[in-house]
């Protein structure tokens, strides 16, 4: 028999940031579990170089969260920061569209992309981009996963602006197993 979920439990968002090193993910998730910490969900990226990652911590405070990080984030140069968080476990939005947006690359792009999905009521579950190309002409791309509660032809309309001014948008329904 499993425990009963723990809904009044305090969470806690950890974020560390810095240039990247073999062994941070592994230094610092056994510090926090051999100071009694639980772990919800994570999210690790590395973009040019650089480290990021966001953990859900529960089982202690953020005092006692940060004084378990940090010997191994300083020993890194990392820089740590703790928020308390509603933690929402098990809650999840399935992303039904995904947009691929791909064009040359200039300012405004993101911000472009986003306002006419934002506009569209679609939610952004997952965002990843890159730059190809060559330096003389680079490509900006964007995997856009997230949520249309007016699905696709709501998306479609939306990015229609961003068509007409050369950038290519690939719109494609999604459909999520669950089980």
């Amino acid at each position: 028999m499993s425990a009963p979920a723990r809904h009044d439990a305090h969470w806690h968002m950890l974020t560390v940031v810095g240039a990247d090193h073999p062994g941070i993910v592994a230094k610092l998730t056994e510090a926090l579990f051999r100071g009694g910490c639980n772990l919800g969900e994570a999210s690790m990226a590395r973009l040019g170089g650089n480290f990021s990652i966001m953990l859900m911590v529960e089982g202690a405070d953020a005092a006692a969260i940060e004084k378990l990080a940090r010997p191994m984030t300083d020993a890194f140069g990392l820089r740590l920061h703790i928020d308390p968080i509603h933690a929402e476990l098990h809650r999840h939005v399935e992303p039904n569209v995904q947009v691929t947006v791909y064009g040359a690359d200039r300012p405004g792009i993101v911000a472009q992309a986003t306002a006419a999905l934002a506009a569209a009521g679609f939610n952004i579950l997952d965002l990843n981009t890159d730059v190809g190309g060559t330096d003389a002409r680079p490509i900006y791309i964007m995997l856009i996963d997230g949520y249309a509660a007016e699905g696709v032809s709501a998306v479609e309309q939306a990015i229609a602006p961003l068509r007409a001014g050369g950038t290519e948008v690939r719109v494609t329904a999604l459909d999520t197993l669950i089980g």
